[in-house]
């Protein structure tokens, strides 16, 4: 689904689509896969759950997994974008270094996330 692209991202294509909500998402499934493919280390316990951190039209969001959207699709609130979606993009995902500093910088809280934009 994404691939090398430069030292601090990967490129992949989703289907992206507006929705109703304050952040975000795409499948827990794909969410979790990428998790694992693209940020463990594979030593110990690795959290799956932490949000991935990607890139569209020169913004960075925080993204979580969640049941219901289908797979391969990108939900975007209208706080990320206000520009017409296309049906499907080019999307960047922040390689973990890059990922956890967009998440400190945005004050990220583990616990919950916020609706602002990274």
């Amino acid at each position: 689904m994404f691939e090398e692209f430069s030292s601090g991202y990967y490129l992949g294509r989703l289907y992206v689509q507006p929705r109703d909500g304050d952040h975000a998402v795409i499948h827990r499934t794909d969410h979790e896969r990428m998790n694992e493919r693209l940020y463990a280390t594979g030593e110990g316990v690795e959290r799956l759950d932490a949000p991935l951190v990607m890139k569209l039209d020169g913004r960075h969001f925080p993204v979580l997994g969640e049941e219901g959207v289908p797979s391969g699709t990108l939900g975007l609130p209208p706080t990320v974008t206000e520009t017409d979606l296309p049906d499907r993009c080019e999307v960047f995902l922040a390689k973990p270094d890059r990922a956890a500093e967009l998440l400190r910088y945005s004050g990220y809280d583990p616990g919950g996330v916020t609706d602002e934009a990274v």
